[in-house]
């Protein structure tokens, strides 16, 4: 047998064996790779007998992919979304949009879950983190729908669900870099068929083929929460009306403001990608300023007035640099404004520790992600130089049933191993394997790229390591146990598979919307 080969398979085995024990997902990528390539350089020296197309060159190939990923203006985009989702999350933006949002439904039965949904859709497109929004509705909603007899597993799954939109609506990080790997992936399977001028597929594109899969899976949690309350009126019970739920001026007054900052950023970043009036790495910065903008309006009431004309200078700045409609000494009398207001939003968070904690958490996930996107790098070198990607494509080119079995196998595989890896580790280390060998049989990398978000989406739900569940259990009250967290979620993920058979069926729900945006 090819010696390749066997060192192939042992290497895969013991990265899998490895993860599923639960050693650090950086050190086990690098650590196997490396491990399994000296070997094979070994086994060639002592024998004489090549050993794929593995020699020291591939490993010196390591310096250039790092150079790569470090100049790579996409990856940009990752901490400052990050840092966004984050200093939403720590100014009490989402709380008072939560708030509002329950006053406004939960007069209705099943209401405080609807409104749960609705507030995690808005979260979801202005922040793109799942554990923030996790963490905040469990500590807010959770114990409220207890007090007011909602069913645990039914309350646990829907904000562990809720809390996962953040990871097909855009501006989502999995998009980020699911984006990146994708158009990499794209351009090598373009180059295998002798394309030689290649298209790419960007992450804008991926934005907008994501946006109607997003809203629809919104939908189709509503429609669970609605027929819940109808068929089991006694999981989700009505809210005695309370003074602060009359809906008076006031009251929309209250709600206009709840809802202004997240639609102010959808509209800012997603609205600029879409219009073609800043790219992604753009628009993301944009997001991150504007966060700060918010948040500072948040954490200094008092000063309302500078920060929304500092808001406005921002705005003002955008449509000059997109349309150019005013003069040109307007755009240094926007800047002024902006700088204003920027500055006092800056200081507001610093004075409150908020500045100190978003910096904090970005810099600690930004690492993570690229520490395991370096790690990923290395074990694609060694996995190509034993000739895996080519056993792996006659592998998928074989299979009966052609390009529709492949791509069923290629998802099943996908959602089995959701339950043991995280989305970090599949985009890095499974997508690049399997994503150009798809696109050769004539896979749309468009419709493959939504297809694979939506079924990483359910990583997050799925036991026993689905990061949803663990951000519920740390912030869940005694009374809910980890087995209505496991029940609760059951429902979602039948859902989220539902909606995985609907793009497949229909592939237009991921293409049609880039078509029009981007022709």
């Amino acid at each position: 047998m090819d010696i390749s080969l066997i060192l192939f398979v042992l290497m895969v085995i013991s990265l899998g064996f490895l993860l599923i024990r639960g050693y650090p997902v950086a050190f086990t990528l690098a650590g196997t790779a490396l491990l399994f390539a000296f070997l094979g350089l070994l086994i060639q020296n002592i024998s004489g007998v090549p050993v794929g197309a593995l020699d020291f060159g591939t490993i010196s190939l390591l310096t250039e992919r790092i150079y790569g990923i470090m100049t790579n203006e996409v990856l940009l985009a990752v901490p400052l979304f990050i840092a966004m989702g984050v200093m939403l999350e720590k100014s009490k933006v989402a709380e008072d949009l939560l708030e509002t949002m329950a006053a406004l439904f939960g007069g209705l039965r099943g209401g405080l879950g609807i409104s749960i949904t609705i507030v995690g859709a808005l979260l979801a497109a202005s922040t793109g983190i799942v554990g923030a929004t996790v963490v905040t509705m469990g500590l807010l909603s959770l114990p409220t729908m207890l007090k007011r007899g909602y069913d645990p597993a039914l309350a646990a799954g829907s904000i562990a669900a809720v809390g996962t939109l953040g990871q097909i609506i855009p501006p989502s990080i999995v998009l980020v870099l699911l984006g990146d790997v994708l158009s990499s992936s794209y351009q090598v399977a373009q180059r295998e068929m002798g394309i030689f001028s290649p298209d790419t597929v960007t992450v804008g594109d991926l934005f907008a083929g994501a946006f109607i899969p997003g809203l629809g899976l919104v939908l189709l949690y509503i429609l669970y929460q609605a027929g819940m309350a109808w068929f089991r009126p006694e999981s989700s019970p009505a809210m005695p009306r309370g003074a602060d739920q009359i809906i008076d001026g006031k009251f929309i007054l209250r709600l206009f403001r709840a809802l202004v900052v997240p639609i102010a950023l959808i509209v800012a970043v997603l609205g600029s990608i879409l219009a073609g009036i800043a790219t992604p790495t753009e628009a993301a910065s944009v997001g991150a300023v504007g966060a700060i903008l918010l948040g500072g309006l948040k954490l200094a009431p008092d000063k309302w007035k500078r920060i929304t004309l500092s808001a406005a200078g921002l705005v003002g700045l955008l449509i000059q640099a997109g349309a150019g409609v005013f003069p040109a000494y307007a755009g240094w009398l926007f800047l002024a404004l902006f700088s204003w207001g920027f500055a006092e939003s800056l200081i507001s968070a610093w004075k409150t520790g908020v500045l100190r904690e978003v910096m904090t958490a970005t810099l600690k996930t930004s690492t993570m992600i690229f520490t395991i996107l370096l790690a990923a790098a290395m074990f694609s070198l060694v996995f190509r130089a034993f000739g895996g990607d080519g056993y792996i494509e006659s592998f998928l080119t074989g299979l009966p049933g052609g390009v529709i079995a492949a791509m069923i196998l290629v998802m099943v595989v996908m959602f089995i191993l959701g339950f043991f890896l995280d989305f970090i580790e599949i985009i890095f280390v499974v997508v690049p394997i399997v994503a150009p060998v798809l696109m050769i049989m004539g896979v749309d990398p468009l419709w493959l790229g939504v297809m694979i978000a939506v079924n990483l989406q359910t990583s997050f739900l799925t036991p026993p390591f689905g990061f949803a569940l663990f951000y519920l259990r740390g912030v869940a009250p005694p009374e809910i146990k980890t087995s209505h967290i496991y029940k609760g979620v059951i429902p979602f993920i039948a859902i989220q598979v539902l909606a995985l058979i609907l793009l497949a069926v229909f592939p237009a729900l991921a293409t049609w919307l880039p078509e029009v945006v981007f022709g």
